[in-house]
This record gives C-alpha cells, structure tokens and sequence, in this order.
C-alpha cells in the first residue's frame, strides 16, 4: 500500500491500490503526456466553449501530431499502442471534457475502426492515414429519429441502381456531423444493413446541427439527411454485413467511454477535495467534517473501482478475450459512477457549484449524455441479464 504520506487528492484519486504500478512504462508516459495537454490546452478554454456552445475545432491538429486517432492500429501512420494505453488517453482527455473525448472516440472507434475492420485497401489508404493525422474528420451515422436503442427499426435505406447505390434517409445525434469530410453510413438492403462512406458535398447529402443543448455544448452534433443520394459501389464497405457490424464498432465506443467516464469523476473529485480543504465553516476545514469524509471516501471507493474494472477490460481486450457484455458492464458502471460523483460534488461545492467555472455541473451536465449514448443503461443492464439467464429481455 502506498505511504499514507503520499494519499494526496490528484488525478490519482488517490492511487490507494497503486494501479499505476500495474501500468507499463509505455501506458504511463502516454498518459502524463495526454494529462499535460489537457491541463496546459484544455482546461483553460473549455469552460468557456462550454458556455458558448463551441468545439475547440483548434486542438485537432494538435491531438494528431500527439497521436491520439486510431492509436491502436499499427499502420496508416498510426501510433500502435496498447488499449490500456488508448483507454487512458480516453480518460485523459473526459477529465478536461466529454465533448472533446467524444471526438475522439467517434474519430477512432466509429469511422477509423470499421474503416480498418471492413474497409477495402483503397478504402483504407485513402481515408486512415489522413484521418490520422486530423487532416479528414468522420462522423457515424447509426441512430435515427424514430430508433435509437432498437436498430431493427432502421429506416435509411440503399438500393441498388446499375453500379452504384442510392440513399434515402436520415439519422440525427451525429457527432461531428457537420464537420465531418466523410460519414460511415448504415442503411438497410435487399440484402440487410450494409454500411457506406458518404462524402460531404455528395449531391443530396445535407448536414444541420443541433442547437441549444445543456450537455455536450462543447461537441457538434448534428442531423444527416439523405435524399437519393447516389454513392458507387467503390464507397460500400465490403466486409460489413448485418447489424453484427455495427454493433462491433459500438462496442469499440462503448469501451473508450468505460474509461472516459473515469476522468471526468476524478475532474469532480480533485475540484471538491481542494475546496473543502480550504473551505471553513464553524472554525475548521470542511473536510475536517464527518459527513464530509464519508463523501470523499465513496468518490474514492466508486473511482478506484472503475479504475480496476477498466484495466481488467483492457488487459482482456489486448489478449483478444474480451466480450460486449464485459464492456456493458463496465460502460454501465463507470458512467454511473462518474454522474453520482459529479452529482455529488457539485452539491459540496455549494452555491459555487452552479458556476461554470466549477467543473463539476459541467460534467454532471455532459454526463447526462454519456449515460444515454452508446447504449442506454438500461440496455447495458439487460444486456448484461442475458448473458445471466440467456434470455433477451429487450
């Protein structure tokens, strides 16, 4: 156990169960490295981005030149690092703000991956090496207005016309959506869900953003529509085939999000543990208060937790064992965790809480999102239920 000595309240949380040591060289200087980015270029602006509804479009090239989009794969210029260590970059960048780690994780997990996965080589040497180095920005359309959790319900549809396809559809809560140079669409066949690349400016491909919203205010989403958009043949993914496709790269989001949430709580609990160290009330440090302790104590509980629930998912991941319903439960409980700690931080903090200077209400306010996307909790929690009883109760 570390030396009591050392039990401050960093970003560590504080490391009681010494997880950095189980970190490899490599894992822990990409994370002080992503850690000095988010303290020295994020945290100073996004609270202010936040406040005016704004992406800090201006930290992409910088996040490339740092190696941070599809750092997992070994080629296309990619960096070929470890999913523990893109794990902690995905922490890393939600302890400044969900926004900025959902685009990553969309720019990685949700165009990069199915590119690599099922792409072809065209494909592949024409959009990840530029993706990589933040030159081409993707989105992934999947969710519609009349689905979200129920794919079957898709209603985007693509038919066949000569060697080309048509498309006709829309989806909305798209990241990136009105940026994005390219979107991996999903649409139904005559064949089932086949997935496509649509470029921006293609002939009735449209984009419009989603405005005035209390979450994510520092991310774009947005709304694609798709009127008899025709894309050639060249533009299908040929190894996707059926909603298994789909729902695996979610499942390479859903893991980033296990460990995004992380940073986000240990954001909350570094801000309230230095306030009620300072604050006084009636002669002494609030943190000098029973009930304050035992507060302090469960943020620390639920964090160390989810730390040890995501490298465990991590170390299974980079061996190739590691299974969806391993990463609902993790993406489950860590975002849970993540929203009661914020929820709880922002209410120690007092009528400060309220304020965007304080980091709390902004992640409890981004975490409402994170919650819901990528799988619902509900839907992680019935998906963990079936592996229980091999029943789906959807």
């Amino acid at each position: 156990m570390p030396n009591p000595t050392e039990l401050t309240c960093d970003t560590d949380a504080p490391d009681l169960y010494g997880i950095r040591e189980l970190l490899t060289d490599d894992e822990r200087q990409i994370r002080e490295l992503v850690g000095r980015f988010v303290d020295e270029r994020v945290l100073p602006i996004i609270g202010e981005c936040f406040e005016k509804e704004r992406f800090p479009s201006e930290l992409v090239p910088e996040m490339a030149q740092l190696g941070l989009f599809g750092p997992t794969f070994e080629d296309y210029g990619c960096a070929g690092l470890s999913n523990v260590a893109y794990g902690l970059i995905m922490q890393e960048l939600e302890r400044g703000d969900s926004g900025l780690r959902s685009f990553a994780s969309v720019q990685s997990g949700l165009v990069m991956f199915p590119i690599h996965r099922y792409g072809s080589d065209e494909q592949k040497q024409r959009w990840l090496p530029a993706m990589a180095r933040g030159e081409v920005i993707g989105c992934y359309g999947l969710t519609e207005p009349d689905g979200g959790s129920d794919l079957g319900v898709m209603k985007t549809h693509a038919r066949r016309d000569g060697g080309d396809w048509v498309i006709n559809g829309a989806k909305t809560w798209i990241t990136n959506g009105t940026v994005a140079d390219v979107a991996v669409v999903w649409a139904t066949t005559d064949d089932g869900v086949r997935g496509f690349l649509v470029e921006k400016g293609t002939r009735g491909y449209t984009t419009r953003d989603i405005e005035h919203k209390m979450s994510l205010r520092a991310s774009i989403t947005s709304e694609l529509f798709f009127e008899n958009v025709r894309v050639p043949e060249s533009s299908r993914l040929p190894e996707a085939a059926g909603l298994v496709a789909p729902l695996n790269c979610l499942t390479q989001a859903r893991y980033g999000i296990a460990w995004g949430a992380i940073g986000a709580a240990q954001a909350c609990y570094q801000e309230v543990c230095e306030f009620t160290g300072q604050r006084i009330l009636f002669g002494e440090p609030l943190s000098h208060k029973q009930t304050i302790q035992v507060r302090l104590a469960d943020m620390l509980r639920r964090i160390t937790t989810a730390q040890l629930l995501a490298l465990q998912l991590g170390r299974l991941k980079d061996e190739g064992r590691m299974h969806h319903a391993q990463v609902s439960l993790a993406k489950w409980n860590n975002v849970r965790m993540a929203l009661d700690v914020a929820r709880d931080a922002r209410d120690l903090l007092g009528a400060g809480g309220i304020s965007v200077e304080c980091c709390p209400i902004r992640h409890m306010l981004n975490l409402e999102s994170v919650i819901t996307y990528e799988g619902t909790e509900k839907i992680h929690q019935l998906i963990v239920g079936r592996e229980i009883t091999g029943v789906a109760a959807f």
